[in-house]
């Protein structure tokens, strides 16, 4: 092992959690992709008993997991395409998601404004007929009246959303009085969101390691590098925080890098060409007049180019997304110049007399999806459906079986998860053990079903002595579930204060993350373990107070606060556009 110069440290907990791997450098299964499909397949197999390690190069949720438009949906508009076997799963995986779920997936009204009534009736049949993509156009109320009937027909089984309302353009403006005036009528279905999709990657993943206890091992800013150097090894995982190498051997590696499939198998000796990957990218708006328009409901159409965009609130802030371009692996992901004139666009063509501005975006991100190869189809005609690619692999002295996972969206990946742990124990000749179809995933378990429920809870959990008011435990629940409770514990057996910088966090709530949560990075609080980057609240003084509050659980001496905090200023600058005030010299 040879540390890198000026590497940084690992805390305790990280730490332990390579030295788990590192001490016992073999499994039955090794997944590499710490993404919600590579989490959800490690949680799958380690309920099943198999010995399973997960690695994640970067910070868990970091790449296109992180970077989603934060719906769960069906994708009414992959019927056009012929998809009704991933139309039909998402439905039920959505309607599932809620119920093991609920304290992230919500249920999300959405609108769709419509300008014609026949728009697209020929064209949409020949590219059903055929595949051929044609020329993008809109659609009219007639295919949009008919794919959300055959959208509803999915729903019927254990369907836990009302069905599509048509409304004519006097009664959408009624309810909508900001939208287009042009439009001619508006449908209105129901949807699910994930406002945190990053803490429900990290719910699955402690589902994963409680229930494998010994058997299931996972560690992130721990990457593969290569083949094995030891003929008994199979693969070579350098830690990207200290620079450490060593061997690891495996019966079964899961290729769930997303994107970089290609990359990761070329890096194991053996290149492939199965992906096809394009930038989605959004910004995220301080806009109250841009709130206060959409009603509460995500705004979901096809601009005049035949793009799918959306516009909707999360929280105090709206969301507007996604574009669908070509990716270029060798570049980071980034929100352009040209796509924030383009959302800008939409947004003038769906509510033509309220204005935005660059000073109103507090934040952008963007990411790469996942897609097969595609050559001359256009992006989005290429299909959202996942495949699993097997081969036999040598690596010296030892074979492997190598699944690589080409495709994958957010609304399936438990029905994914699943079949993929399935293909990975009929390799190694088990079965399965337990069913996730019912089983809540982290703070779902006993979640209040009702805003009442919500409260009572909150209610039963205020105590003067532990310093927490209504409004801290409902920033609690709101960011754990109901795991939020072994929080509550935590906080109360040892002095703790909120940071001045914001009432959202406190001292010894940030100890907590530094002990259960896999923390390399300050950043990674910023924009994975909170939503405090997303909506646009970093400031200086909090990079300072949040480093400083870690720093004694995390091991960081004055000149790594200093180094973290530049590097998460430069993250949130280079990747997001966002500008940050009074950073630390």
């Amino acid at each position: 092992m040879s540390p890198q110069q000026n590497a940084a440290p690992r805390t305790q907990q990280t730490r332990q959690a390579v030295k788990a791997i590192a001490d016992r450098p073999s499994a039955t299964v090794l997944i590499i992709g710490g993404g919600i499909n590579g989490v959800g397949t490690f949680r799958d197999l380690a309920l099943q008993g198999v010995d399973v390690v997960l690695v994640e190069r970067g910070d868990y949720c970091q790449g296109a997991s992180g970077a989603s438009s934060h719906m769960i949906h069906g994708g009414i508009r992959y019927l056009e395409n012929g998809e009704f076997r991933l139309v039909k799963e998402s439905v039920v995986e959505r309607n599932r998601l809620m119920k093991i779920a609920p304290h992230y997936v919500k249920p999300l009204k959405t609108t769709i404004p419509i300008f014609s009534t026949f728009s697209g009736v020929l064209s949409a049949p020949l590219r059903f007929l055929t595949h051929r993509q044609g020329k993008p156009q809109e659609r009219g109320a007639f295919l949009i009246k008919l794919g959300l009937s055959l959208y509803d027909s999915f729903s019927r089984d254990g369907g836990s959303v009302p069905r599509h309302q048509f409304r004519s353009r006097e009664k959408a403006l009624q309810e909508l009085p900001r939208l287009n005036p042009g439009i001619k009528y508006a449908a209105s279905y129901f949807d699910a969101s994930v406002h945190n999709p990053e803490r429900l990657t990290l719910d699955v993943l402690n589902d994963g390691l409680t229930a494998g206890g010994q058997t299931a091992r996972a560690a992130n800013y721990l990457s593969v590098v290569g083949a094995a150097e030891s003929p008994s090894g199979v693969v070579r995982l350098r830690d990207e925080l200290t620079g450490e190498e060593f061997d690891f051997a495996a019966d079964v590696v899961v290729n769930v890098t997303g994107a970089w499939v290609d990359e990761s198998n070329g890096a194991l000796g053996s290149p492939t060409r199965f992906m096809g990957g394009t930038r989605g990218s959004h910004i995220v708006l301080d806009h109250p007049e841009l709130l206060a328009a959409t009603g509460g409901r995500e705004i979901f159409f096809e601009h005049t180019d035949g793009r799918i965009v959306l516009i909707y609130p999360m929280g105090d802030r709206v969301l507007v997304g996604t574009t669908d371009i070509d990716a270029d692996m060798n570049q980071d992901a980034v929100c352009t110049e040209e796509e924030i004139e383009y959302f800008f666009e939409l947004i003038s063509h769906v509510f033509p007399d309220i204005a935005v501005s660059r000073e109103q975006i507090v934040y952008t991100f963007s990411g790469v999806r996942p897609l097969p190869r595609h050559d001359d189809t256009a992006p989005g005609f290429v299909s959202r459906d996942y495949r699993i690619e097997k081969r036999m692999q040598s690596f010296g002295s030892a074979q492997a079986t190598v699944l690589s996972l080409v495709g994958g969206k957010w609304t399936t990946f438990r029905a994914l998860s699943e079949h993929l742990a399935d293909e990975v124990l009929a390799v190694i000749g088990a079965r399965r053990e337990v069913s996730t179809a019912k089983l809540a995933i982290g703070g779902g378990a006993g979640f209040p079903a009702d805003d009442a429920g919500v409260q009572q809870w909150i209610k039963a959990r205020l105590s003067a002595e532990r310093g927490l008011d209504a409004a801290r435990v409902s920033t609690l629940l709101a960011r754990y579930g109901t795991r939020a409770d072994e929080v509550i514990s935590f906080l109360s057996h040892g002095e703790d204060h909120l940071l001045h910088s914001t009432h959202e966090l406190s001292v010894r709530e940030l100890q907590w993350m530094a002990r259960h949560e896999q923390i390399g990075h300050l950043v990674d609080v910023l924009i994975r373990r909170t939503s405090l980057a997303f909506r646009g609240l970093v400031t200086g003084e909090l990079l300072r107070e949040t480093a400083e509050a870690l720093s004694d659980q995390l091991g960081w001496d004055k000149d790594r606060i200093v180094e973290e905090c530049n590097h998460a200023a430069d993250v949130l600058e280079r990747l997001h556009l966002v500008q940050l005030d009074s950073l630390v010299a």
